[in-house]
Order: C-alpha cells, then structure tokens, then sequence
C-alpha cells in the first residue's frame, strides 16, 4: 500500500521519529471502548506490528462503545473482530490476535516477546495491577488508561503520571495496589477527574466468558467517553514511541 496515507504523521512527528513508529511493536491489553479505540488508532497512525490481547465477546451491549464491531459480530471473540477490521484497513500493520486473560500466569506467554510498549486498557482491578507490575519489573515501557465510563464531560479528562491521578476511584486502588508493590510513578496514565457516580447497572451475562475473573456490573456509557481515553492513550504512545509529547 502506497506510503503516502502516512504523510501527514509522517510531516508531524518529523521522519526519524515516523520511522522508530513503524518499528515499533505495541502490545494493547483490553479491547473494550478504551482498547478498541486505541488499537485502531495506533494501526492507522502507522506504528509497525500490534498484538491484542483480549479474553470476551461482543455484547449487545458493547455495539454502542466499539469503533469497529457489527451487530453480526455479537458472540464472537472482540480479538478477532478487531484483528480481521485492521487486516483490511490497515494492512501494512502486522497483528497478532491473542484470545487470552492477563493475569500472572499468562505474564510469560503475552510479554516474553518484550514489546516495546504496553497499551492497558484493562478495566479489572486486579488484573490491571498485574499487568502493570509485570511491565514495570521487566523494563517494559507501559501507558494506562483508567475510568472511561459514567463519564460525560471531556474537559475533564486528564493525562499525566500515576502519582499525579486524582478523582478516579479505580486510579486511587490502582495506586494503593502497586504501592504496596513498590510502584510509586512512572506509568502515563488517561483518567477523569469528574466523578462517575453511583450508576451501576445489573451484569450484562449475554456472551460474558466467565473462565476467568469475575462478573463485573455495567457502568453506563456511551462511545464518547471510551473513544476520547482510547485516542488519548494511543497519543500517549505515539509520543513516547516517537520522541514527541511529554511522555
């Protein structure tokens, strides 16, 4: 495919740093609104190979939040879905599609090929901390994304380090959990200052894997949320993997 849909990335990261994208490999953890949307902009920003990581369905109830996914897709692994839409759009993107749950013992299996990045966009607690651990004890350069959804108000979104992540109750265990780790900073992170709320809805069980972790209640959400965190974790990569930004 001809090189020219990268132009204009290419013309604002300068192109020593275009070229260290296109080398780089980027492993996205998660694939719900957040993961989702960060993978696909990734993909056509230009960065060289992906792998997705990603253990559940499509839901019904996950159309509204996906960039990609169709009615169609209800009931197939959200990986796959995914992997097949970036093929197409984004063929010169090597993908690797890794239908797994993260948690320590399938540390070794996801992070032994050591990416030059980790995107999180796990919305467990305790998988999310394992991840985060994991990358930080072996040297792996990981950004994160906490809270997207029961959010409305994109003024409020925020970037910086872990240390810094204020207003988000799942920042606040993250931080708590990896303390106790040892872990004080040096992670990027999206988060929301503006308060979620009590709006917790009944478990969506309609397509949910439940070998692995536990049912989690809804939280209402729409795709702008989960978009905006998706695309702002994706920059932070980019300006990472390319020598731009703060992070």
């Amino acid at each position: 495919m001809s090189e020219r849909r990268f132009d204009r990335i290419r013309e604002l990261l300068g192109d020593e740093a275009f070229r260290e994208l296109r080398r780089a490999s980027v492993t996205v953890v998660g694939l719900g609104g957040v993961g989702a949307h960060a993978a696909l902009a990734l993909a056509r920003s230009g960065v060289g190979s992906l792998t997705l990581v990603d253990f559940d369905l499509v839901t019904e109830t996950s159309l509204n939040r996906s960039p990609v996914a169709l009615p169609a897709d209800v009931g197939r692994p959200k990986v796959d879905v995914l992997a097949e839409h970036l093929a197409i759009s984004c063929p010169d993107t090597s993908v690797t599609a890794l239908k797994l749950f993260f948690h320590h013992d399938t540390a070794d299996q996801l992070l032994d090929g050591k990416p030059d990045m980790v995107a999180d966009a796990i919305d467990s607690l305790n998988p999310k901390v394992a991840l985060l651990e994991c990358c930080k004890t072996r040297g792996i350069a990981v950004v994160s994304s906490m809270g997207a959804s029961g959010r409305t108000d994109p003024s409020q979104v925020r970037t910086g380090d872990i240390s810094e992540t204020g207003g988000c109750p799942l920042a606040r265990h993250v931080r708590k959990y990896l303390r106790r780790r040892g872990i004080t900073g040096g992670i990027p992170c999206v988060w929301s200052v503006e308060p979620a709320g009590d709006r917790t809805l009944p478990p969506d069980l309609e397509g949910l894997v439940q070998e692995r972790g536990r049912i989690r209640n809804r939280i209402p959400s729409s795709i702008v949320m989960p978009g905006i965190f998706g695309y702002a974790l994706a920059s932070l990569v980019i300006g990472r993997m390319g020598r731009v930004g703060k992070h």
